[in-house]
């Protein structure tokens, strides 16, 4: 089974740092213009539960965790 990776929107985000605020291990800003940086596309599993909460308290929705498929029958 493969783990989880993070997305960004950059033309979505609006600045707010909620997601560096909440998993600095895993996001930070642009220190020109304030967007998201990811930092780890694919966080270790100590980061993914923050990774997942910055990702749902996006204002923007500019953070898609994309979960792997499950393949069972």
């Amino acid at each position: 089974m493969s783990a989880p990776f993070l997305s960004v929107d950059r033309e979505r985000c609006i600045g707010a740092g909620m997601c560096a605020m909440t998993a600095p291990d895993v996001f930070d800003q642009d220190p020109d213009e304030g967007l998201v940086l990811l930092l780890d596309t694919e966080p270790p599993a100590a980061h993914r539960a923050a990774a997942r909460m910055a990702a749902g308290v996006c204002p923007s929705g500019a953070i898609t965790l994309h979960e792997p498929e499950s393949g069972g029958a």
